[in-house]
């Protein structure tokens, strides 16, 4: 099973849109003191949406919806006030 799954920074107000086939890692490896890639200067993040799919192509096509501007209007009505 894959992941599409949202990633939010409430400290910084950003969030990140990704997949994985396991997402609880994912969320580990995203707020590791080690990662050196774009979602360092961001943590702590935590998870405010998954979407579970059957193939790891669709949970790509959907990350690819999320990003979108329609995916992220959507993803704003789930961002905490």
């Amino acid at each position: 099973m894959y992941y599409t799954y949202v990633l939010y920074s409430s400290k910084y107000h950003k969030i990140y849109i990704g997949y994985s086939s396991d997402t609880e890692k994912r969320l580990l490896s995203h707020n590791d003191e080690r990662n050196t890639g774009w979602t360092k200067r961001y943590q702590p993040w935590q998870i405010i949406h998954i979407e579970g799919f059957e193939t790891k192509s669709e949970a790509l096509k959907r990350e690819k919806q999320l990003k979108s501007s329609r995916g992220r209007a959507f993803l704003r009505t789930l961002l905490p006030s």
